[in-house]
């Protein structure tokens, strides 16, 4: 997933996301650990996206703040 479509997206759908993403990191590493996988480079992918919408979500919430005061 690219830098613009995340931050293109609203913070309740990022969360959302996060947590199928999340999700998916789980599956894989099970995945791994039990059979392999075809492409273990698919959990670092997967890692860097869950990092990116983390820094959106933290943007976000720090712009918010600051908003405030």
């Amino acid at each position: 997933m690219k830098i613009n479509e995340i931050t293109k997206m609203s913070s309740p759908e990022l969360e959302k996301e996060l947590g199928e993403l999340k999700t998916e990191l789980f599956k894989l590493k099970f995945s791994l650990a039990t059979n392999g996988l075809d492409n273990p480079m698919k959990i670092k992918s997967v890692k860097k996206d869950i990092a990116r919408i983390n820094t959106v979500l933290t943007e976000r919430k720090i712009a918010e703040k600051k908003g405030e005061n």
